[in-house]
């Protein structure tokens, strides 16, 4: 009943609580918020709330990027965060969420991996892990903007050399972080875009475009959702809202 009034509302051009079709709900970022990792961020979108930690650890390259560091990401959905996850092994949404965010840091070339070498043997190895606090909707873009957020602040430590050893605490450098990709997910219900859906809107949602935009306005990423498809022409649209939007979320970060 309620997804059925929501989506009512938004083809009148309206929403339940009040936010314009285009507009995003009040955004909060907090950074470096967790003592223990080398970078963090917290961010509440709404009512949805999450929180980024960044953990650098020493680990070898892939065999066809030798010479650069490694970046991996991970995405934890916890049953506290919302009736609909389960504990156990990772969800196919959590996988996909991880997925998203992940691509859009590697493909707009985020970090100078190249910078990120130890010796001839070992590299530094990004580690982003994303925890739902609370899921309220648009979990894709409230933690692609926490990962950018954590890693700009994220901190390399120092390397015993002799012992091959982490010396947490005792930071060195900066992580190269030369990129801020922002992502922005498009929603069509029915004949309208939507921006930022709750959870309840959601429901109501026949597709989605995740698009991961630099701030040059390079697109570098999308995932389509949806079980219906988007016009052709459409996709134009949808990549200058998502171009406008991530401008004005950037400015979060500075």
């Amino acid at each position: 009943m309620q997804e059925k009034y929501a989506l009512e509302l938004i083809n009148k051009g309206m929403r339940v609580d009040g936010r314009k079709l285009l507009e995003f709900r009040e955004i909060e970022l907090k950074t470096n918020v967790i003592n223990k990792a080398e970078g963090s961020a917290y961010v509440k979108m709404g009512e949805t709330q999450v929180i980024v930690g960044v953990k650098m650890n020493m680990g070898t390259p892939y065999a066809d990027s030798m010479g650069e560091g490694v970046l991996m990401c991970g995405a934890e959905f916890t049953p506290m965060s919302s009736p609909d996850f389960e504990s156990g092994p990772p969800s196919p949404e959590s996988i996909e969420l991880a997925r998203v965010v992940d691509r859009g840091i590697r493909e707009s070339h985020c970090i100078d991996v190249g910078k990120l070498v130890i010796d001839e043997k070992n590299v530094w190895v990004v580690n982003v892990d994303i925890h739902i606090i609370n899921h309220d909707g648009n979990l894709m873009d409230a933690s692609a903007l926490g990962a950018i957020a954590a890693l700009k602040t994220t901190k390399i430590p120092r390397v015993d050399l002799e012992k091959m050893e982490i010396v947490r605490n005792d930071y060195v450098a900066d992580l190269p972080v030369v990129h801020t990709p922002i992502n922005v997910s498009v929603c069509k219900v029915g004949s309208n875009v939507v921006l930022d859906p709750t959870k309840l809107e959601e429901g109501s949602i026949d597709s989605r475009i995740s698009i991961s935009v630099r701030e040059d306005d390079k697109i570098c990423a999308l995932q389509k959702q949806g079980s219906k498809g988007i016009m052709i022409g459409e996709i134009p649209g949808m990549m200058e809202l998502a171009m406008e939007k991530s401008r004005e979320l950037r400015k979060l970060l500075e």
